[in-house]
């Protein structure tokens, strides 16, 4: 993974020898829009031409050969990437909004489309709705019962329609900050052994917090459980009824989930404090008889911990939390030198732990 990272990053520094900075926008590790228009007087040649240009770049420079998608709009690019290029021979593909309609309006399944899920994809058939083709000509009613202020975007998307730009997303500055922490087990966990999966994340999100300088207002868990024996025949049956081999989409849409948020007295990183809202909360949320296969972890309302209008707990111990605080430091302190398993809790030596390994890991994945 670490060498997956450098060659993303020489990849990027191609980009940046044809296109500002300003005019490209990061999705992913190995994918990113750019805005080419303001160049192709500059270049003198075509979109399509210039989009070559820059593949023949990054190949010559890294070995890498790179697969574009060119649309007059960033729904209809990210569309041409996913769905049409890489079916092409060239692995270039081109949509506008005509040729998306005339192209993509019968694809199936509509998971291959940007932004549409499985749980999308179900709540549209149960409207009827299979296609983009029937999405754009379906009445709009009903699909704005189903999917409230989301059913603009589906239809716009229906339609090729995007009016979001790179400058757009530039632009923006969100109003709230939140922290996140996400785990897809290797194997169904006990109540008690996801538990400690769960303390552990949030162990790891409040050292985030204590070195930025950070408190937050809320976590949020949610957890998300293995498909019952019965849950994975309705599985296979649906997908048999669909005519697809799909057994594992059809799985992962029968999984259950449960999910909730506990409110701190005050904004806060503590440790003490967050961990045990976390044990309340899990107690409260989690199905004890249930497997736990996925679990999310996020701190909401995270602002800086010296900002203005910070609400106080006229009962916390401030000396000790100041105290704790300290240790924190010094233990990010000591990781940051020494690496991240330098420190570890006694929690974290369990055989159920994960925080070792990820500990390991880059981005999720396997360093060596």
């Amino acid at each position: 993974m670490s060498r997956y990272v450098q060659k993303s990053a020489e990849i990027y520094g191609v980009y940046l020898r044809w296109i500002s900075a300003d005019d490209i926008h990061v999705y992913s590790i190995d994918e990113a829009f750019m805005d080419v228009t303001p160049y192709l007087d500059l270049y003198g040649c075509t979109p399509r031409e210039l989009g070559e240009k820059i593949r023949a770049d990054v190949t010559a420079r890294t070995g890498i050969p790179a697969t574009c998608g060119l649309g007059t709009n960033l729904y209809l690019a990210k569309i041409a990437l996913d769905i049409t290029a890489k079916h092409a021979s060239d692995f270039f593909g081109v949509l506008d909004e005509v040729s998306y309609r005339e192209t993509l309006w019968n694809h199936r399944p509509l998971t291959d489309f940007w932004r549409v899920g499985p749980g999308t994809e179900r709540r549209l058939a149960e409207l009827g709705i299979h296609t983009m083709g029937q999405l754009a000509l379906s009445p709009t009613e009903p699909i704005y019962r189903a999917f409230g202020i989301d059913a603009e975007i589906l239809i716009d998307h229906a339609w090729g329609i995007e009016p979001v730009t790179i400058a757009d997303i530039k632009g923006y500055r969100s109003q709230s900050h939140s922290i996140s922490n996400g785990q897809v087990l290797a194997h169904d966990y006990a109540y008690d052994d996801a538990l400690l999966i769960a303390k552990e994340m949030t162990d790891t999100l409040v050292l985030q917090l204590v070195e930025k300088g950070l408190v937050a207002h809320s976590v949020n868990l949610a957890l998300a459980y293995s498909a019952t024996s019965e849950e994975r025949a309705a599985a296979r049956a649906a997908a048999a009824q669909m005519g697809t081999n799909d057994h594992g989409g059809y799985w992962r849409r029968t999984m259950t989930f449960d999910n909730g948020t506990a409110s701190f007295v005050a904004p806060t990183n503590s440790r003490t404090t967050i961990q045990r809202e976390l044990v309340a909360l899990f107690a409260r949320v989690a199905n004890h008889e249930r497997p736990v296969r996925r679990i999310n972890i996020a701190f909401g309302g995270v602002v800086a911990d010296d900002a203005a209008g910070l609400q106080l707990d006229l009962f916390a111990d401030t000396e000790a939390e100041a105290r704790e605080r300290r240790r924190l430091e010094a233990v990010n302190a000591v990781r940051e030198k020494f690496g991240k398993n330098a420190m570890l809790r006694g929690m974290d030596l369990l055989p159920q732990a994960t925080a070792r390994e990820r500990n390991e890991q880059i981005g999720g994945h396997r360093c060596g």
